[in-house]
Protein backbone atom coordinates (compact mmCIF):
# COMPACT_ATOMS: atom_id res chain seq x y z
CA UNK A 1 0.00 0.00 0.00
CA UNK A 2 2.55 2.33 0.82
CA UNK A 3 4.04 2.22 -3.01
CA UNK A 4 0.44 3.91 -3.59
CA UNK A 5 0.65 6.99 -1.37
CA UNK A 6 0.87 10.59 -3.10
CA UNK A 7 1.16 13.33 -1.27
CA UNK A 8 -1.17 15.61 -1.06
CA UNK A 9 1.24 18.69 -2.22
CA UNK A 10 1.84 16.77 -5.62
CA UNK A 11 -2.30 16.27 -6.06
CA UNK A 12 -2.85 19.83 -5.28
CA UNK A 13 -0.15 20.96 -8.19
CA UNK A 14 -2.05 18.58 -10.35
CA UNK A 15 -5.77 19.90 -10.09
CA UNK A 16 -4.61 23.42 -10.11
CA UNK A 17 -5.91 23.31 -6.02
CA UNK A 18 -8.23 21.39 -6.84
CA UNK A 19 -9.98 24.46 -9.12
CA UNK A 20 -13.70 24.45 -9.99
CA UNK A 21 -12.46 24.51 -13.39
CA UNK A 22 -10.83 20.90 -13.19
CA UNK A 23 -14.33 19.36 -11.46
CA UNK A 24 -15.17 16.34 -13.51
CA UNK A 25 -18.23 15.29 -11.44
CA UNK A 26 -19.78 15.59 -7.99
CA UNK A 27 -21.61 12.75 -5.50
CA UNK A 28 -22.14 12.20 -2.17
CA UNK A 29 -18.90 11.72 -1.16
CA UNK A 30 -17.83 14.27 -2.43
CA UNK A 31 -15.83 15.73 -6.05
CA UNK A 32 -13.42 14.25 -8.51
CA UNK A 33 -11.63 16.31 -10.15
CA UNK A 34 -9.46 15.79 -13.33
CA UNK A 35 -5.42 16.15 -12.60
CA UNK A 36 -1.86 15.70 -14.31
CA UNK A 37 0.98 14.06 -12.70
CA UNK A 38 4.39 15.56 -13.40
CA UNK A 39 5.00 12.29 -15.35
CA UNK A 40 2.06 13.65 -17.61
CA UNK A 41 0.01 11.00 -16.82
CA UNK A 42 -4.05 12.32 -16.57
CA UNK A 43 -5.58 11.50 -13.61
CA UNK A 44 -9.08 11.64 -11.58
CA UNK A 45 -8.84 12.64 -8.42
CA UNK A 46 -12.06 11.64 -6.01
CA UNK A 47 -11.80 14.42 -3.26
CA UNK A 48 -13.86 12.81 0.33
CA UNK A 49 -15.79 15.93 1.24
CA UNK A 50 -15.21 17.42 4.84
CA UNK A 51 -18.98 17.05 5.93
CA UNK A 52 -19.34 13.33 4.44
CA UNK A 53 -18.87 11.27 7.46
CA UNK A 54 -20.61 8.26 5.16
CA UNK A 55 -17.94 9.01 2.92
CA UNK A 56 -15.14 7.97 4.74
CA UNK A 57 -16.54 4.36 5.68
CA UNK A 58 -17.27 4.12 1.72
CA UNK A 59 -13.82 5.64 0.60
CA UNK A 60 -11.96 3.09 3.39
CA UNK A 61 -14.19 0.37 1.49
CA UNK A 62 -13.42 1.17 -1.83
CA UNK A 63 -10.02 1.58 -1.39
CA UNK A 64 -9.63 -1.88 0.52
CA UNK A 65 -11.22 -3.52 -3.08
CA UNK A 66 -10.35 -1.89 -5.55
CA UNK A 67 -6.51 -1.91 -4.78
CA UNK A 68 -7.11 -5.13 -4.98
CA UNK A 69 -8.66 -5.81 -8.38
CA UNK A 70 -7.06 -5.36 -11.45
CA UNK A 71 -9.62 -6.05 -14.88
CA UNK A 72 -9.31 -3.86 -18.45
CA UNK A 73 -12.87 -3.50 -17.27
CA UNK A 74 -12.85 -1.50 -13.90
CA UNK A 75 -11.42 1.25 -13.35
CA UNK A 76 -7.59 1.36 -12.13
CA UNK A 77 -6.47 2.79 -8.96
CA UNK A 78 -3.59 5.05 -8.96
CA UNK A 79 -3.05 6.24 -6.00
CA UNK A 80 -4.32 7.62 -2.36
CA UNK A 81 -3.15 9.94 -0.30
CA UNK A 82 -4.42 10.41 3.30
CA UNK A 83 -2.50 13.36 5.05
CA UNK A 84 -3.46 17.36 6.21
CA UNK A 85 -7.08 16.11 6.50
CA UNK A 86 -7.42 15.04 2.92
CA UNK A 87 -9.01 11.95 1.82
CA UNK A 88 -8.22 11.00 -1.81
CA UNK A 89 -8.15 8.44 -4.11
CA UNK A 90 -6.03 8.61 -7.62
CA UNK A 91 -7.82 7.02 -10.43
CA UNK A 92 -6.77 6.86 -13.76
CA UNK A 93 -8.64 9.57 -16.50
CA UNK A 94 -10.97 7.96 -18.79
CA UNK A 95 -11.70 10.73 -21.30
CA UNK A 96 -15.07 9.72 -22.83
CA UNK A 97 -17.30 10.30 -19.69
CA UNK A 98 -20.23 8.06 -17.94
CA UNK A 99 -22.23 6.27 -19.96
CA UNK A 100 -24.95 7.94 -19.24
CA UNK A 101 -23.66 11.35 -20.09
CA UNK A 102 -22.92 9.68 -23.43
CA UNK A 103 -26.49 8.20 -23.92
CA UNK A 104 -28.55 11.09 -22.59
CA UNK A 105 -26.53 13.95 -22.97
CA UNK A 106 -25.83 16.73 -19.68
CA UNK A 107 -27.81 19.04 -18.61
CA UNK A 108 -24.51 21.88 -19.45
CA UNK A 109 -24.00 21.14 -23.49
CA UNK A 110 -27.24 18.82 -24.18
CA UNK A 111 -24.57 16.55 -26.28
CA UNK A 112 -26.27 13.55 -26.82
CA UNK A 113 -23.93 11.11 -29.17
CA UNK A 114 -25.28 7.67 -30.86
CA UNK A 115 -23.83 4.78 -30.29
CA UNK A 116 -23.83 2.26 -33.24
CA UNK A 117 -24.70 -1.41 -32.67
CA UNK A 118 -20.82 -2.46 -32.60
CA UNK A 119 -20.32 0.12 -29.87
CA UNK A 120 -23.21 -0.78 -27.84
CA UNK A 121 -22.23 -4.43 -28.09
CA UNK A 122 -18.75 -3.90 -27.29
CA UNK A 123 -20.01 -1.52 -24.09
CA UNK A 124 -22.58 -4.41 -23.26
CA UNK A 125 -19.89 -7.06 -23.33
CA UNK A 126 -17.19 -5.18 -21.08
CA UNK A 127 -19.61 -4.26 -18.65
CA UNK A 128 -20.25 -8.00 -18.54
CA UNK A 129 -16.36 -9.40 -18.48
CA UNK A 130 -16.49 -6.80 -15.53
CA UNK A 131 -19.11 -8.39 -13.86
CA UNK A 132 -17.88 -12.18 -14.47
CA UNK A 133 -14.50 -11.16 -13.18
CA UNK A 134 -16.00 -9.10 -10.13
CA UNK A 135 -18.38 -12.40 -8.80
CA UNK A 136 -15.94 -15.15 -10.33
CA UNK A 137 -12.65 -14.75 -11.67
CA UNK A 138 -11.03 -12.39 -9.27
CA UNK A 139 -9.24 -13.23 -5.79
CA UNK A 140 -12.70 -11.54 -3.99
CA UNK A 141 -16.26 -12.33 -4.76
CA UNK A 142 -17.15 -8.40 -5.39
CA UNK A 143 -21.02 -7.33 -5.53
CA UNK A 144 -20.85 -3.80 -6.63
CA UNK A 145 -24.29 -3.06 -5.49
CA UNK A 146 -24.27 0.71 -7.69
CA UNK A 147 -24.42 -0.25 -11.21
CA UNK A 148 -25.79 2.39 -13.74
CA UNK A 149 -24.66 3.84 -16.44
CA UNK A 150 -23.40 6.84 -14.43
CA UNK A 151 -21.03 4.47 -13.13
CA UNK A 152 -19.62 2.87 -16.45
CA UNK A 153 -17.16 5.37 -17.55
CA UNK A 154 -15.80 5.07 -20.98
CA UNK A 155 -12.18 5.17 -22.33
CA UNK A 156 -10.76 6.71 -24.94
CA UNK A 157 -11.67 3.69 -27.36
CA UNK A 158 -14.91 3.74 -26.11
CA UNK A 159 -14.19 0.42 -24.16
CA UNK A 160 -16.63 0.47 -20.77
CA UNK A 161 -14.86 0.31 -17.16
CA UNK A 162 -16.66 -0.32 -14.39
CA UNK A 163 -16.39 2.42 -11.25
CA UNK A 164 -17.23 3.94 -7.87
CA UNK A 165 -17.10 0.62 -5.58
CA UNK A 166 -18.42 2.47 -2.63
CA UNK A 167 -21.31 0.40 -1.69
CA UNK A 168 -19.33 -2.82 -2.98
CA UNK A 169 -19.39 -5.99 -0.75
CA UNK A 170 -17.19 -9.24 -0.53
CA UNK A 171 -18.59 -12.29 0.02
CA UNK A 172 -17.23 -15.58 1.20
CA UNK A 173 -16.40 -18.07 -1.22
Amino acid sequence: MDSMMIDVSTLRAATGDFDDSNKLGEGGFGAVYKGVLPDGEEIAVKRLSQSSAQGVDELKNELALVAKLKHKNLVRLVGVCLEQQERLLVYEYVPNRSLDLVLFGSDDDGSEQQLDWEQRYRIINGIARGLQYLHEDSQLRVVHRDLKASNILLDANMNPKISDFGLARIFQR
